[in-house]
């Protein structure tokens, strides 16, 4: 993860103030955590991609498939089974769905 300033400011707006949210440094940039459990967190690839990571849980993997844009994180050769990269070109409307899928997962996330 290379950190992005307004690729982070952007994930934070997609929060909406919901309570309970910190924020911890994590893989070279900015996580953002409700109760303790990750959300997601925004970054830029060596070559330049913005994108958006999200942890919607490996219980929400169907209902990721339909949403448009994601695309399963790949770390060290190693598929992160619910977690995903979504490119930061998509809208707000569909980057909402994406975070909605990713905080409701943590909502049911016993508190740490």
């Amino acid at each position: 993860m290379v950190y992005d300033d307004e690729l982070t400011k952007r994930f934070r707006r997609l929060l909406k103030s919901k309570s309970n949210i910190t924020e911890k440094k994590m893989m070279g940039g900015i996580c953002f955590l409700l109760n303790g459990n990750m959300i997601g967190g925004a970054d830029r690839t060596k070559d330049g991609q913005g994108r958006l990571m999200f942890r919607v849980g490996k219980d929400n993997v169907d209902a990721a498939a339909k949403l448009k844009g994601g695309e399963g994180m790949v770390q060290g050769g190693r598929k992160m089974t619910g977690f995903y990269f979504v490119d930061e070109k998509h809208d707000d409307d569909i980057l909402s769905k994406w975070m909605k899928l990713a905080v409701d997962h943590a909502k049911g996330l016993a508190p740490k």
